[in-house]
């Protein structure tokens, strides 16, 4: 039975390897949960030249690799795309400096301040996200949406590790 329209191009449950999950602030906790969330309420995401879906999507960490295993509903695993940490240990390093800056900012600044600093953290939570749908590029099809709401994901790992 072929998916529909609707389910060929979707997760449907997505889970995080919780040994390379890092444990951050209350704030940072909080981004994930919404970004899980938001990722399963809405996204676009399709294997290149693969199954449609529906998918399952588990994201982890394994030696030092990021590791997206891609499974059908019924848990056949489809693909495991491997991408090297490397290329976005700076920016999510760069994510979490502002994101510190961000949260302390809002308890003690005023909103101009707040402002400046909330629009260089989306800056790079955007630049983090088109960098990860360039090295998913051939591999994996995803709107930018989808993108960022996994780049929330992907820091949440060990990644600076």
């Amino acid at each position: 039975m072929a998916a529909s329209p609707s389910t060929a191009r979707r997760i449907v449950d997505i889970s995080l390897d919780e040994q390379s999950v890092a444990r951050r602030s209350p704030e940072v906790e909080h981004e994930r949960a919404v970004a899980l969330f938001d990722l399963l309420e809405e996204n676009d995401f399709v294997l290149v030249d693969g199954e449609p879906g529906p998918y399952k999507l588990h994201v982890g960490v394994f030696e030092q690799r990021l590791v997206f295993g891609v499974h059908a509903v019924d848990d056949r695993k489809l693909r495991d795309i491997i991408l090297s940490l490397t290329p976005f240990r700076k920016v999510v390093k760069d994510y979490f400096l502002i994101c510190e800056s961000y949260y302390t900012a809002i308890k003690k600044l005023g909103p101009s301040q707040i402002e400046a600093l909330d629009m260089g953290r989306r800056g790079l939570h955007n630049e983090g996200s088109e960098l990860l749908r360039e090295r998913l590029a051939g591999k994996i099809e995803l709107d930018l949406d989808t993108a960022r709401r996994l780049f929330t994901l992907i820091c949440a790992l060990h990644v600076t590790a």
